[in-house]
């Protein structure tokens, strides 16, 4: 079962993801919040699996609460869905830790699918946002590199993770252990001193690290 909390200033997009996730046996929703006080203080008491939480709160950015969810339950995946495809909100959003990034034109099928997919140590970007990234090789790095490099192996594995693939399904494609991707992946965090999937994808395309986005 993957415990859900919802975050989001508008009753009426709350409703609908309770309606779509009480059909769903294998989600349950275990909190709501309207303001990202009110959801720092539901996780005094509840410590969801996933939180679903927009950017536009009445009391703050939800940019804002994402990196002190992450300090307090580092564990706690948060997927973003909002109106905004702004870039810096965008990119803002990864370097603090999201997980996944969606916009609120996404189907229910497609946050469903969100869902699941981060809870599984996934990242999620929505396809206009995904497009975005092809650009940003040509700004600098928001990130300091660490001056080690990738093997060829994390250069693969690294190549897999920018196509959205599980530690499952890397593992199956280079015919290596789930075990051994793992540590590739650990290992290329700390090479590139990020610490997501999503923080590495950004990296890998800023700087042309992987064959696939060049």
């Amino acid at each position: 079962m993957i415990n859900i909390m919802i975050v989001d200033d508008h009753t009426v997009l709350r409703d609908g993801i309770r309606s779509i996730l009480d059909v769903e046996e294998d989600l349950l929703l275990v909190g709501e919040a309207d303001t990202g006080d009110g959801l720092l203080e539901k996780l005094d008491t509840i410590v969801p699996d996933v939180i679903v939480l927009d950017i536009n709160l009445q009391d703050k950015n939800g940019i804002e609460f994402i990196s002190l969810i992450k300090e307090k339950h580092p564990a706690c995946k948060i997927l973003i869905l909002t109106m905004f495809d702004h870039d810096e909100y965008f990119k803002s959003a990864l370097r603090e830790g999201a997980d996944g990034y969606l916009l609120k034109d996404a189907s229910s099928m497609e946050v469903i699918d969100a869902i699941r997919k981060i809870h599984k140590g996934n990242s999620i970007i929505h396809p206009k946002m995904a497009s975005k990234l092809i650009s940003y090789h040509r700004t600098q790095s928001d990130f300091t590199y660490q001056e080690n490099e990738l093997t060829n192996r994390e250069k693969e594995v690294l190549n897999e993770l920018v196509r959205g693939k599980s530690n499952k399904e890397i593992a199956a494609q280079l015919s290596i252990s789930d075990k051994t991707v793992k540590i590739h992946v650990n290992k290329i965090y700390k090479k590139l001193n990020v610490n997501s999937r999503s923080q590495a994808i950004i990296y890998a395309v800023q700087n042309k690290l992987v064959p696939y986005l060049n």
